[in-house]
């Protein structure tokens, strides 16, 4: 952690729906005046596309089904701690893009399923945001929680991020429903010991939970709405949060336990707006302080 550079980093796995956040986050940069470096996860992936499909035919035959992107060493996890640790300590950095279709390959100048040149941020930035798939990692090698000052975890149950994920691919990358079932099971192992162990490290979690019936994701033919859902909000200490300012002012919300609280669906971003926008106020004055 840094007083001077601080990090929020937010941790999801893939049609977990942290775009999503990330949108709401930029929403409060941009309103409160607050100039945010933003790294995406798939920048620290270690492959690029056809060297992971070498990479998962060359383990498949050597009897090894279930790695994956969310294999921790699929990614480059030791640069990712290397980019949080000078962060914090000089507010500088490098990243680079991993470009997903023509759209984003007409836009970095670069192919699809490739990645573009290591930069270096650009000077005068308040904060650190990171999103994507292993933002609290802690295994034998690194340990990203500690470097971060703000940790947010978006976990909707995991019928309705399977939903998600096979609308969100099949929709945007054209990818069949077999397709995308078989990469969920390949990812099942990682998904229990690289992803679900980040979920105890973050400050707060998001977790969308529907109210209609989920039990076939596989044939779901659409996404539940916002109407259709709750959220409950976990934090890691609820020192220092309103419950009953944020009770009164969402409708519809009720304390769960000491620590969570439960709101309608619809009224997600303005809870994150609510909870989030005085954290990240505090973590800037605090920098500008130090």
């Amino acid at each position: 952690m840094s007083k001077k550079h601080p990090i929020i980093s937010v941790t999801g796995s893939s049609g977990a729906g942290t775009t999503t956040v990330k949108n709401t986050f930029d929403q409060i940069f941009r309103r409160e005046g607050i100039t945010a470096v933003s790294i995406e996860g798939d920048a620290f992936h270690r492959f690029n596309r056809a060297e992971m499909k070498a990479e998962l035919d060359r383990r498949s035959a050597d009897g090894q089904p279930s790695f994956s992107h969310f294999s921790y060493e699929a990614n480059e996890l030791e640069e990712l701690e290397r980019v949080f640790r000078d962060y914090g300590a000089t507010g500088t950095g490098r990243t680079r893009h991993y470009v997903h279709d023509d759209r984003e390959a007409a836009l970095y100048g670069v192919p699809p399923g490739t990645f573009t040149d290591w930069a270096p941020f650009e000077d005068g930035s308040d904060l650190l945001f990171y999103e994507g798939l292993h933002g609290c990692v802690v295994n034998d090698t690194v340990n990203l929680p500690r470097h971060a000052d703000l940790k947010i975890g978006v976990v909707p149950v995991i019928n309705l991020e399977w939903t998600q994920k096979i609308h969100r691919d099949r929709a945007s990358r054209g990818y069949t429903t077999e397709a995308v079932t078989d990469t969920i099971l390949r990812r099942m192992h990682a998904y229990v010991h690289c992803i679900c162990p980040q979920f105890t490290e973050t400050d707060i979690n998001f977790q969308r939970v529907p109210v209609v019936d989920t039990s076939n994701p596989f044939i779901a033919r659409w996404i539940p709405t916002a109407d259709e859902s709750l959220v409950v909000i976990r934090f890691k200490s609820p020192r220092g949060i309103d419950f009953p300012y944020l009770t009164a002012m969402i409708h519809g919300s009720w304390m769960s336990r000491a620590n969570s609280i439960v709101i309608p669906g619809n009224k997600l971003d303005l809870a994150m707006q609510l909870i989030l926008t005085p954290l990240i106020e505090r973590l800037v004055a605090d920098a500008k302080r130090a």
